[in-house]
């Protein structure tokens, strides 16, 4: 079924929904304005959620290529890494 044509059926069972309501007298507040406003509200609170997640994930990356760049010069020049890392632990400059 085609993404338009189920959008406006949904409409406009919402459309339905809310006048029956409003007939009842229950709420008037009930209609296809309110419900795309929150789901459009809730649209931006889920991309700042991702955008949160994406840079959580870029600083994860981050450090496992910090550790790996490490852990590689230590495998090619162990000597240099070892009085690297306590020259650093002394406060020394190399």
């Amino acid at each position: 079924m085609n993404t338009q044509i189920m959008m406006d059926k949904a409409l406009s069972g919402l459309d339905l929904i809310g006048g029956r309501l409003e007939k009842l007298g229950i709420t008037d507040d009930f209609n296809r304005h309110t419900v795309l406003a929150y789901i459009m509200a809730e649209q931006k609170h889920l991309e700042g959620e991702l955008d949160s997640l994406r840079a959580r994930l870029d600083q994860k990356k981050a450090g496992v290529q910090r550790a790996r760049s490490f852990i590689t010069n230590a495998a090619r020049h162990p000597l240099k890494t070892t009085s690297d890392t306590v020259k650093g632990f002394l406060g020394r400059k190399g």
